[in-house]
């Protein structure tokens, strides 16, 4: 497989970041979920820290997926009426703005609440605010309303690439799943 993106699918290292990015949503998500409901604890302390590292992680890896985008061509779309373009179009450019909103309003939190923010136990996340009770109210607001604006981008998204798969039957979600190369792919 090719590491940039050819006509007919998505390169490894767009893939890589498509797929890593998605399981780091959900696994965030879902811990997000849980962890406001665990008790005072060690635990608890050691799953928030984990919560914002895969954030941190998680805004990085945006980032250096939309600067992927910028280098790498897209491969050509299936054909499809220009609604469902535009569709696509807003519901990609709405994944990537909740997601860093999503990333950016946690950080914004733990920063006006005055936490420190260690990446993993390795280094310190500088702070991009000062300790402010209002703006954590709001950051924190911005972070939880957030994740139900991409539960349902992340419906969209994935009920598109059904309905291309089940019923286009074209290569729409093909050209982004890891496996046997294209006709012309280097193996």
């Amino acid at each position: 497989m090719k590491l940039m993106s050819s006509p007919r699918r998505w390169g490894v290292v767009m893939q890589v970041l498509h797929w890593t990015t998605a399981l780091l949503v959900f696994g965030l998500l879902a811990v997000g979920l849980v962890m406001d409901e665990m008790a005072t604890s060690p635990t608890k302390i050691k799953v928030f820290a984990m919560h914002k590292s895969f954030g941190i992680t998680l805004l990085a890896l945006v980032l250096l997926r939309l600067l992927w985008r910028v280098i790498d061509r897209r491969p050509k779309p299936a054909p499809m009426p220009a609604w469902q373009r535009w569709a696509a179009r807003l519901t990609h450019v709405g994944l990537y703005a909740s997601v860093l909103v999503m990333a950016i309003s946690g950080w914004l939190y733990n920063s006006a609440s005055n936490f420190a923010l260690k990446w993993f136990g390795l280094f310190s996340v500088p702070s991009i605010s000062a300790p402010d009770k209002a703006l954590k109210h709001f950051a924190h607001e911005v972070h939880e309303t957030t994740w139900i604006v991409i539960l349902v981008l992340i419906a969209l998204h994935v009920g598109a690439a059904l309905k291309h798969h089940l019923i286009d039957k074209d290569d729409t979600l093909t050209a982004m799943l890891p496996g046997k190369p294209e006709t012309g792919d280097a193996p």
